[in-house]
């Protein structure tokens, strides 16, 4: 997708689509889909400056219950039933090729300070259970990577 507002509601529906398929009840998938909102939000606004021009990438993945890898059992495309396994539950990585920064640096306002904007960090780590960011790696000539890569994981078994 481009950094573009306009493209955020049908990236929401689409996370929530999947999620709901992987086993997720309505709360949840909406809870995901505001994360993954957040964190889009994020880097059009500090990223990119607002810049209409760049690329964001999203992908979905199932996980397995356990280690939070890709489920191979779970496809999306399959009827959901008892003789499948089902997915323990969602990966979402958001990738772009905006400003780097330090995945240290980043993180919600104080909670305490009572002003509009500031909170899409918090609110990812409150509804998933993983946040990792982290810049991208190198490209396939060797220089050195740009743009960042958000990784969220949320379990079924948490909800």
């Amino acid at each position: 997708m481009f950094s573009q507002p306009r493209y955020l509601s049908g990236v929401r529906s689409l996370v929530s689509a999947v999620a709901q398929r992987l086993g997720f009840d309505e709360s949840a998938c909406g809870q995901i889909a505001l994360a993954v909102d957040e964190a889009l939000c994020n880097v059009i606004r500090h990223g990119y400056q607002r810049s209409p021009a760049g690329t964001i990438w999203v992908k979905i993945w199932p996980v397995d219950d356990e280690a939070g890898e890709h489920c191979e059992g779970a496809a999306l495309d399959a009827p959901l039933d008892q003789h499948r396994p089902r997915a323990g539950g969602i990966r979402i990585v958001i990738e772009d090729l905006a400003q780097q920064v330090d995945p240290e640096a980043i993180r919600s306002r104080d909670l305490e300070e009572v002003r509009p904007g500031g909170l899409g960090v918090h609110i990812m780590k409150e509804i998933m259970d993983e946040v990792r960011f982290e810049h991208r790696g190198p490209d396939e000539t060797g220089e050195r990577g740009r743009g960042m890569r958000l990784t969220m994981v949320k379990r079924r078994s948490s909800e």
